[in-house]
């Protein structure tokens, strides 16, 4: 059986349209629904909300993206009855409200108001804590809103962090089906298509993330990406060595970017090992439009710092096989592709 939202709607005022949906839906028809909105954005949007919800809590998560909100909302819903929980924010509050809601078995709305990840509409939240992050399994939305009035408003370079982020299902595709040639992993082709089909259309869509239509493109394959997620049980179809060398630099290297940016640079290294030539130039060219780093070096980090993550990168999912564990490189060798990779992206 698939995993799907009830309802996926992306375009404008998507906030206001809430209560209608939630009661449309049967979600919470007349309940009690908690709206966990995140920092920015706390007083405009429950301005929205309150008039579109007859009965809500507005409750404001002061830190997005860490576990110990997360912790600190699912107590906030627990001294409560609530129908519904719904997160309104950027993808650090999204993944906030997902691991409250499904730690208090709660059913959750997503309402995006920025296209940073892939994880609007994914059964995963991305949670930091002591300074470190991992990913927990959650429920999925059962709605999916992406507001393009708010997404529109977001910084530029939280928006082309979307495009990295869709795009790499590429290359995490190609290392699932090597896996499935060397080691006879089984490899789920509807999971496979989502992921697939979601990042072709931001690869080869002509627009740019001032353009709605394009915005449209990118908030339905990071959707498909979440599906493809759920429908394989696991971030296998999104996920290869390209987010194992995020993770990586996540460790060693922290704020050396945002999530997608790193996403578009490992996916691009992982491509050069693949000896990809034709994926590796269609990404080198997507990554290159939007304006996207493309090595290591776009993001400030040295050959020998980038070597070190790209090392390093396998012990972050020591249960995953891609191309870095096929290979299974040595420092000099994986020194010696990084030199060789930084100067075909340069040349």
């Amino acid at each position: 059986m698939l995993a799907a939202p009830m309802a996926v709607e992306i375009g404008p005022g998507a906030v206001a349209g809430l209560g209608e949906l939630l009661a449309d839906r049967r979600i919470s028809s007349g309940g009690h629904v908690a709206v966990a909105v995140g920092p920015g954005y706390g007083d405009e949007i429950a301005a929205v909300v309150e008039p579109a919800i007859e009965n809500c809590d507005i409750v404001r998560v002061e830190e997005g993206g860490t576990r110990n909100s997360a912790l600190e909302l699912a107590d906030r819903l627990r001294k409560q009855f609530y129908d519904a929980v719904v997160g309104i924010g950027g993808g650090g509050t999204l993944d906030v409200a997902k691991h409250a809601a499904s730690l208090v078995g709660l059913p959750m709305v997503a309402v995006a108001t920025s296209l940073s990840h892939d994880g609007i509409a994914s059964p995963v939240s991305s949670l930091s804590h002591d300074g470190q992050k991992a990913s927990y399994g959650v429920q999925m939305p059962v709605a999916v809103l992406v507001d393009l009035d708010y997404v529109r408003t977001s910084p530029a370079r939280m928006r082309r962090s979307g495009v990295g982020d869709a795009v790499s299902n590429l290359s995490a595709v190609a290392d699932w089906k090597l896996a499935e040639r060397e080691r006879g992993e089984p490899v789920d082709g509807l999971a496979v298509a989502l992921a697939h089909t979601g990042a072709e259309a931001v690869l080869h869509s002509e627009g740019t993330v001032d353009d709605d239509d394009f915005l449209v493109v990118l908030g339905e394959a990071l959707v498909l990406s979440g599906l493809a997620m759920a429908t394989a049980g696991s971030s296998r179809p999104c996920s290869g060595a390209d987010h194992e060398i995020v993770h990586a630099i996540d460790h060693l290297f922290p704020d050396a970017g945002l999530h997608g940016e790193l996403a578009g640079v490992g996916a691009l290294f992982a491509a050069h090992l693949h000896r990809g030539v034709q994926l590796a130039r269609e990404l080198d060219a997507c990554l290159a439009r939007h304006g996207l780093p493309r090595t290591h070096r776009d993001l400030g980090l040295s050959d020998e710092q980038f070597a070190q993550a790209v090392a390093y990168a396998p012990s972050t999912r020591p249960d995953r096989f891609t191309i870095l564990e096929h290979l299974d490189l040595d420092e000099e060798a994986i020194l010696d592709h990084v030199h060789s990779y930084a100067d075909a992206v340069a040349s």
